[in-house]
């Protein structure tokens, strides 16, 4: 019996090359899973971002329509706390043609002063 298996040459388990080929292909497995994962958080957090930015904007700007008098022409800055969040607020008025009107833009900055978002609207008189 013993003389048999020998004879056959058959041995039971994996040579070393084949567990490391097969560890290998499992790592390159995880590492893309884990890419995966990063990007996926990393989307999900801006879309978070951008909807506490789109308060900020709006909040700006219903300021303006709501305001009795003409915002004023030229730059102003502001604090926008959205859940925890500090977002840099820069609204610009620039007259338009139309003396009776301005535009009014606003665009927010997260706390390291990357632009987030920008919205416009125009302002007429009441």
């Amino acid at each position: 019996m013993k003389q048999r298996l020998r004879r056959a040459g058959f041995s039971r388990g994996f040579t070393l090359i084949e567990v490391l080929i097969a560890l290998g292909i499992v790592a390159l497995a995880l590492a893309a899973g884990s890419q995966a994962t990063m990007s996926l958080t990393r989307n999900a957090q801006r879309q978070s971002d951008l909807v506490l930015a789109g308060l900020c904007a709006e909040n700006e700007l219903a300021k303006a329509r709501l305001s009795r008098q003409m915002p004023a022409i030229g730059d102003s800055g502001s604090i926008c706390l959205q859940a925890g969040l500090t977002f840099l607020v820069t609204t610009t008025t620039v007259p338009t043609l139309n003396p009776n009107f301005r535009r009014v833009d606003v665009q927010v900055r997260d706390e390291g002063s990357a632009p987030l978002l920008r919205v416009s609207t125009v302002v007429g008189r009441v």
